[in-house]
């Protein structure tokens, strides 16, 4: 049987299972829709949510990253984790004690305004968009390769699978689906990283492999990887970071973000109690970890193999001939995601760090230039093939891929077509919209969601985890300050909380349009994207700290030279924080 064949029965029994959920846990009520009629177990809840969470960005791109920039890119591992810590134990039990649909519904009533709402509604759609961005091109990514199409074509399938089941399930559907969706990711993550752990190290635990000795050359693994990516120009894996503020920041703003994130927060209104927000936010936390432990392993062994595909014999020795590629680059140079050109002519693939600084070596050894162009996004989705893994392997790792893309993207549109439907329409618009309208209206704002990430899919900002990073600086910049200050204190009033809000949105979505394109137009851009033109060499990515401090310096300065809340929100406030005896989610 062919790989394509192979690919197709995997990637299409998944499907079939998702959508077969999807109709049986069809959402007929706006409650079903928004909360999965707010029963849910808090086991199932925290594999849904741990599905939720691990994106594309986190599925495919993530790896991919750390493998290409080593521990300079390990922020995007610490962010993630510490920021679902942030969330579990900071914000989940008291949103889930307020007792409503939406991170809008919360804002909106906690500041006592309907502008509240409608600055929170925007925040919500730009940060989902932004984020929906990143699991469509992972998406496409996975897609293009497994079916064997052009990446946009990918993508396009990709929305179609996500608009069936998001629109006809809701939060119902998609629960059940990121269920069945978590089991398929994981056992895709896990099983070809102890395959290539058991090869190249001959511990099949990943991350301990991660520390073993190479067997083939008797090194250290990452002594190891270290020797071959120095030989090749590059910085050493393990190297330290020279901009110690750029990495702080972009940590943290990955943290706080992570914190902020209404598609994950949601997840909490969709228990019964305060107690099974905690219990599942515990849960989520372990199913987390079985990835979030094996990726550093997955990066490290995939670059390993990955140069030492291209050079068998050792760095310093001669690459291979072109002609002589192995299968799985001629398949991925079909996607349009490796690209070769023969700089100098020699008919053999020159991968290296092309920088001044390692150019005498390199034309001491005759190369003209790096000849291999690889998208870090597809490391992970190429690592069975790397190491010719068997074909079943790489039919469970497409499934894999595209469940970790779908799963986010279905939670981030309902997130989006909640503030569409139920924050805007039925909370400012037409309060006295039917429970039919408002379904209609959210099933017909989510397509619009999955047509407009769509299009912006096919021309990303950035790699997945590059764009997933950007949604998470957005917010961290207007979501997350407002709900902390929402919860703790009692003093921030609505004009404090709206100026906030706005501050930190524009400030962040500002810089980061400066340097990535307007609107993420391609071409538009005011600077080039590189440290040097950075402001304090604060880089896109990490300014959602930045902006979260923007956005808390002016709340609270607004909210000092203003009145004080009135006495019902702060016993609403005081309330609020101690998390017990909550009811139902409801949407008044």
């Amino acid at each position: 049987m062919s790989q394509f064949a192979i690919n197709l029965i995997f990637v299409g029994a998944s499907f079939a299972l998702y959508i077969g959920i999807a109709i049986w846990a069809r959402a007929g009520s706006t409650k079903e829709f928004y909360v999965a009629g707010g029963g849910v177990n808090p086991i199932t809840n925290g594999m849904a949510t741990a599905a939720d969470w691990m994106s594309a960005a986190s599925f495919i791109s993530m790896a991919g990253l750390i493998a290409a920039g080593g521990y300079a890119n390990s922020s995007f591992l610490m962010g993630w984790t510490g920021g679902y810590v942030l969330l579990a134990m900071l914000l989940a039990p008291y949103l889930r004690k307020f007792g409503k649909f939406t991170v809008p519904d919360f804002i909106g009533d906690r500041f006592y305004s309907t502008g509240a709402r409608l600055v929170a509604v925007a925040c919500l759609i730009i940060a989902s968009v932004t984020y929906v961005i990143g699991q469509m091109t992972g998406a496409g990514v996975a897609f293009s390769r497994f079916l064997e199409v052009e990446n946009d074509t990918g993508l396009m399938i990709a929305a179609v699978v996500v608009f069936m089941y998001a629109v006809m399930g809701g939060m119902k559907g998609i629960t059940y689906t990121q269920v069945a969706q978590y089991v398929v990711l994981i056992i895709a993550y896990t099983i070809p990283a102890v395959f290539i752990s058991l090869q190249l190290t001959g511990n099949p635990i990943p991350p301990l492999g991660l520390f073993s000795t190479h067997t083939e050359s008797g090194l250290p693994l990452l002594q190891k990887l270290d020797e071959v990516v120095r030989e090749l120009g590059f910085q050493d894996y393990t190297a330290d970071v020279s901009n110690k503020l750029n990495m702080v920041l972009f940590t943290l703003s990955l943290m706080i973000g992570t914190a902020g994130l209404p598609h994950v927060i949601i997840r909490f209104f969709t228990v019964p109690k305060v107690a099974d927000a905690r219990w599942s936010a515990g849960w989520a936390l372990v199913f987390i970890a079985l990835l979030y432990l094996t990726a550093p392993a997955v990066a490290s062994m995939a670059r390993l193999n990955l140069l030492t595909t291209i050079y068998p014999a050792g760095p310093t020795a001669e690459a291979i001939h072109y002609d002589e590629r192995p299968d799985w680059i001629r398949t991925w140079e079909n996607t349009g995601l490796i690209r070769f050109d023969d700089k100098n002519g020699d008919g053999r693939i020159q991968l290296y760090n092309d920088v001044p600084a390692f150019q005498e070596t390199a034309e001491a050894r005759g190369w003209a230039g790096n000849e291999l162009t690889v998208n870090n996004d597809i490391l992970v989705l190429a690592n069975p093939e790397i190491a010719n893994l068997p074909g079943w392997v790489i039919g469970l790792i497409a499934a894999g891929g595209l469940a970790a893309a779908l799963s986010t993207a279905a939670g981030l549109l309902l997130a989006i077509s909640s503030a569409v439907s139920h924050d805007l329409i039925k909370g400012s618009i037409n309060p006295n919209i039917s429970d039919k309208g408002e379904l209609l209206a959210a099933r017909i704002s989510m397509g619009v969601a999955i047509v407009v990430a769509t299009w912006l899919g096919m021309n990303p900002p950035g790699f997945a985890a590059q764009v997933v990073a950007l949604a998470f600086g957005i917010a961290a910049a207007s979501i997350f300050p407002a709900l902390m200050m929402g919860i703790f204190s009692k003093r921030v009033n609505s004009k404090g909380a709206i100026a906030g809000m706005l501050a930190g949105l524009i400030s962040t979505v500002v810089y980061i349009f400066l340097y990535l394109g307007w609107f993420f137009i391609p071409g538009t851009a005011t600077f080039a994207n590189v440290e040097a033109n950075w402001l304090f060499g604060i880089s896109p990515l990490s300014f959602g700290a930045v902006g979260a401090m923007i956005n808390f310096a002016v709340a609270f300065a607004v909210s000092a030279m203003t009145e004080e809340p009135p006495q019902e929100i702060q016993d609403l406030v005081e309330s609020v924080r101690f998390p017990r005896g909550a009811g139902v989610a409801t949407g008044h």
